[in-house]
């Protein structure tokens, strides 16, 4: 194979001998071209060996090329692999993440289910028997209209729970509810017979009766009253106080010896009290008076709203007691809180409750039969 190249080269070489070679000497190198020419061996030898030069310098050139590209593709992968062990940690994180989402979820969903379950269970409850459950509920609010009314007297509350319950009835088709709404509607007529009692205005007298006990006069704060005659001498002397020094001074005299009469006059004063200890309360005694006659009152009030008519009747009697031993009752505030007091204590608390007995006893039949 490395015959058939070599004898052009020779050729070539050959021409280029010759060419190079002057004229003068072309005569003398003739027996050594002929030599060549005979002996071709040397100059294959020599071209063989340029060309396995060429061969290894180009081998050595691709190699190192090889080589620096292999390089470059490593470093590239080196790069690569530690954006994909960034991007796998990542993943593993979001999927730690997602798992633990997923752990939540799974828990609510169990929780919504068994709420589910749950609320199934209790629409099957309520399906299976409404009308028992509207009764069960009906009897419940009138159990606790006939406590109110027959402990507190509260009829407009027992009317509310009447009417509610007729409502709750009426809604119903059925014909087996008629006798427990015919029983409703006679306890609703009883309530509406019994005769009004004004709580409210009562209460309110009351608590008028209590704003005024802090103004009302004592027996024993009370003061002596300056005299007509003594009023008007003093007026006299103001007015006389642009005359002569004469007159003015006969003025001043005139007034201050009255004021002395007066405050000896004063000094022993004769009137009829029931009781002598009422004169002689200190005024810490005066104070613990007026709030224990304030708490009397509202007992009064407590025992109203509860239809407790004894303990009703004995705090006004105690009150008006009070306000009779303690109090002057020539002041006008005195006299209208004894007549606030004795108008409260006309009214008529004794009234005969009435209880629904007939309804519940139907409500309890008709459930008794389910």
């Amino acid at each position: 194979m490395n015959e058939s190249p070599t004898l052009p080269e020779s050729s070539a070489a050959a021409g280029v001998a010759k060419s190079a070679i002057p004229e003068a000497s072309r005569t003398q190198a003739k027996p050594a071209l002929l030599d060549a020419m005979l002996h071709p061996l040397p100059l294959a030898v020599i071209a063989l060996a340029v060309l396995l030069a060429a061969q290894t310098w180009s081998s050595h050139k691709q190699v190192r090329n090889l080589h620096e590209e292999v390089a470059r593709r490593l470093q590239a992968g080196d790069v690569i692999n530690a954006a994909t062990n960034s991007l796998v940690k990542s993943v593993q994180e979001a999927n730690q993440a997602l798992q633990v989402k997923v752990s939540v979820l799974e828990t609510r969903q169990s929780e919504a289910q068994s709420q589910q379950l749950a609320l199934e269970q209790l629409y099957q409850d309520l399906s299976k028997s409404r009308d028992e459950w509207a009764l069960t509920e009906i009897e419940q609010v009138l159990s606790t209209a006939s406590q109110q009314l027959q402990l507190a007297g509260n009829v407009s509350g027992a009317l509310i729970a009447l009417q509610n319950a007729d409502r709750s009835l009426s809604r119903s088709d059925k014909p087996q509810f008629i006798t427990i709404r015919r029983a409703v509607a006679g306890d609703i007529e009883k309530l509406k017979a019994l005769p009004s009692v004004d709580a409210t205005g009562i209460a309110l007298r009351l608590d008028a009766v209590v704003a005024q006990i802090d103004t009302l006069p004592m027996l024993s704060d009370e003061q002596p009253a300056l005299s007509a005659a003594a009023s008007s001498r003093l007026a006299q002397a103001d007015s006389g106080a642009g005359q002569s020094w004469w007159p003015r001074l006969q003025s001043i005299w005139q007034t201050w010896s009255s004021e002395m009469w007066l405050d000896v006059r004063q000094l022993i004063r004769i009137r009829s009290v029931d009781t002598p200890v009422a004169l002689m309360l200190s005024p810490e005694q005066s104070y613990f008076l007026r709030e224990n006659l304030k708490l009397r009152l509202l007992n009064a009030r407590l025992a109203l709203l509860s239809r407790n008519e004894s303990a009703f009747r004995n705090d006004l009697i105690a009150a008006q007691d009070a306000l009779l031993k303690y109090f002057d009752t020539r002041a006008k505030p005195t006299q209208t809180a004894q007549t606030l007091l004795r108008q409260v204590q006309g009214s008529n608390l004794a009234i005969d409750m009435p209880t629904l007995s007939d309804s519940l006893t139907a409500v309890r039949n008709y459930k008794a039969k389910l």
